[in-house]
C-alpha cells in the first residue's frame, strides 16, 4: 500500500510564545523545542481566535471565528453536526489515537464517534499544595508547592507513554495512517510542577516582568488583582510563578523529546508530520496577573508557539509574518489529501512549510467575552451544575466566577485585530486599547485616544467592520429540497 502522511498533534494547554526557548526566552531550557525549531518551520507570530480553551480548540478543528457558530464559552462545544478536523480524517480512514483533555467535543459527538477519542482522560494531575493560608495575599495566585510524585506519575506523562506505546506497536505496512492528537494539561495553571522542574528556574534570572498598569488598561486588570487579593502581592511571589511556568515548559519539552526519538527509532519519522501548538497563553505574572481572562487581548495569551515539523520541510526555515492557530486545521486536510467540504476562514500553510513566506498584509483575529443578556455563558452561572465543594472561597476559581457574577461589565464582547504593526482592541463596555507594536512591543502605552494615532485606529475600525461582514456566517454546502416530499396536493 502507499504510504500516506500521518501526524502527531503535541498540544500543551496555556503555553505563550514568548516563554519557549526557540522564540527567543532568555533562560528556559526546552532543547527539543529547539529540535523542532532547526529540523521544521517555526511561525512567529501564531495568534489564537479566542483566549480561552474550548472555544479556541473548536475554533481550531472548525476554521471558524467564535462568533460564527457561537463558540465562545467553556461550555458551548462542538456538536455532532458539526464539521471538524478529526472527524474528516476518520471519515478518511485514519486511526484516531488521542490521549488527554477533551475542552472541545460536546458529548453527542464524543457519543457517535466513540472510535476517535480512545481515552477520556481529563487531564491535570500535577497539583501540588496551596503554599499560603486563605487570609494571606498569595492564596488565590494558583502558585502551589511543587508536585512531589515525580514526572512519571502526572497524567501528561502517563498520555504521552501510551503514545509511545502506539508508535512502537504501530506497522506502517499493515495499519491505518494516523492522527496521534495529545492535548495536555500542563503548563495550565496551578503552578506547580514536579519536583525536579519547579525550582529549576531562580527567581533572580527572571526578567522584569510587565508592570502593573492602571492607566489605559481594562477594568478586568484592576478587579483580577482585588478579588484575588494580589494588589499589594511582593515581585518575587510574581516572579516565582513564572519561574515555575518555565518549568512546566520544560517538563513538556522532555515530553516531546520521547516522541521525537521514538519516530526517530520506528522509522515513522519518514512519514508523520510533528505540529507543536497549544490553545492560548497566560499571565504567568505580567501585568501583576495571573492565569488569563475571556476577554484578554494581550500577545501573552494570545501568541502561542507553533512548529510544523514535515517530511521534507524547509528546515530552520522562519515565517515572521502572521497566520491564525486555527490554520493548522486546513493545513493538515491538504497534507493528508482530504478534501474539505466546508466554509472556513482559515488558510493552508503547506507552501510555507515548503519555504515560501507568509502574508506580510495578513490580519489576525481574536474574539472573547460576553454580553450582559448572555447569562449561561458566564462562569459561576447557577444554572449550570457545579460540584459544591468547588464552589466554596477556597477554590482557585471562586475569585473569577464572583468577579464575572459581580462585574459582568469587565467580562464583556470584545474584539482585536492585529497587524504587524498595529493591534486594535475594542469592547462593548469601558476601555479600547490600540498599541503601536513596534515602538511598545510589550503593550505598555495605550495610544487609543491620542489623537497622532486617530487615521490608524479609523482604517482598523474599519478592517475590523469589513472582517465581520465577510465572516458572520457560513451557508452549508448542500441543498434543501424547496418543494414537498409528500404525495401532491389534490384538488376537488
Amino acid at each position: 500500500m502507499s504510504k500516506k502522511m500521518n501526524f502527531i498533534f503535541f498540544f500543551p494547554d496555556e503555553m505563550r510564545a514568548e516563554s519557549v526557548s526557540c522564540y527567543g526566552h532568555p533562560l528556559v531550557k526546552m532543547p527539543n523545542y529547539d529540535r523542532m525549531a532547526k529540523e521544521g518551520v517555526r511561525f512567529d507570530k501564531c495568534f489564537v481566535q479566542h483566549p480561552v480553551c474550548s472555544p479556541s480548540r473548536c475554533c481550531l478543528m472548525t476554521g471558524w471565528y467564535p462568533h460564527v457558530n457561537g463558540h465562545r464559552t467553556l461550555w458551548h462545544l462542538l456538536r455532532s453536526h458539526e464539521p471538524s478536523m478529526l472527524k474528516y480524517l476518520k471519515d478518511a480512514s485514519y486511526e484516531i489515537r488521542w490521549f488527554g483533555k477533551n475542552d472541545v467535543f460536546a458529548t453527542d459527538f464524543l457519543d457517535a464517534n466513540a472510535d476517535i477519542y480512545g481515552n477520556r482522560n481529563p487531564g491535570g494531575g500535577h497539583k501540588g499544595n496551596n503554599i499560603f493560608g486563605i487570609e494571606e495575599e498569595g492564596y488565590y495566585t494558583f502558585l502551589k508547592d511543587s508536585y512531589n510524585k515525580g514526572i512519571d506519575n502526572t497524567n501528561d506523562m502517563h498520555n504521552v507513554k501510551k503514545a509511545v506505546e502506539f508508535l512502537n506497536s504501530y506497522d506502517e505496512n499493515q495499519d491505518k495512517p494516523f492522527m496521534l492528537y495529545l492535548p495536555l494539561s500542563m503548563p495550565h495553571p496551578p503552578y506547580s510542577a514536579p519536583d525536579d522542574y519547579h525550582d529549576m528556574y531562580d527567581i533572580n534570572d527572571i526578567e522584569e516582568l510587565r508592570p502593573y498598569i492602571k492607566d489605559g488598561k481594562p477594568d478586568f486588570h484592576s478587579l483580577i488583582r482585588k478579588y484575588r487579593n494580589i494588589e499589594n502581592i511582593p515581585k518575587y511571589l510574581l516572579k516565582k510563578i513564572q519561574a515555575v511556568y518555565l518549568g512546566m515548559n520544560s517538563c513538556m519539552d522532555n515530553m516531546l523529546g520521547m516522541l521525537l526519538d521514538v519516530l526517530d527509532k520506528t522509522g515513522l519519522a519518514d512519514s508523520t508530520t510533528v505540529i507543536v501548538s497549544s490553545d492560548h497563553g497566560d499571565f504567568a505574572g505580567d501585568y501583576g496577573l495571573v492565569e488569563k481572562w475571556p476577554s484578554a487581548m494581550s500577545d501573552v495569551i494570545t501568541r502561542v508557539p507553533l512548529i510544523i515539523r514535515m517530511p521534507k520541510n524547509k528546515a530552520s526555515h522562519v515565517i515572521n509574518e502572521q497566520v491564525e492557530l486555527f490554520d493548522i486545521m486546513p493545513t493538515v486536510l491538504e497534507l493528508a489529501n482530504v478534501e474539505c467540504k466546508h466554509t472556513h476562514f482559515a488558510r493552508s500553510l503547506v507552501e510555507q512549510l515548503k519555504g515560501a513566506s507568509g502574508d506580510a498584509d495578513r490580519y489576525v483575529f481574536t474574539e472573547g467575552g460576553y454580553d450582559g443578556h448572555e447569562l449561561n455563558c458566564f462562569e459561576g452561572y447557577e444554572g449550570r451544575y457545579y460540584d459544591p465543594d468547588k464552589m466554596t472561597e477556597k477554590h482557585d476559581y471562586y475569585p473569577k466566577r464572583t468577579q464575572q457574577q459581580e462585574h459582568p461589565e469587565s467580562v464583556c464582547r470584545t474584539t482585536m485585530i492585529r497587524s504587524l504593526d498595529y493591534k486594535l482592541v475594542r469592547r462593548t463596555n469601558g476601555c479600547n486599547e490600540l498599541y503601536d507594536l513596534n515602538k511598545d512591543p510589550r503593550e505598555l502605552n495605550n495610544c487609543y485616544n491620542l489623537e497622532a494615532y486617530s487615521h490608524i485606529r479609523s482604517k482598523l475600525e474599519m478592517k475590523m467592520l469589513d472582517w465581520y461582514m465577510h465572516t458572520s456566517d457560513v451557508v452549508p454546502m448542500d441543498d434543501d429540497n424547496r418543494g414537498f416530499k409528500h404525495e401532491k396536493w389534490k384538488i376537488d
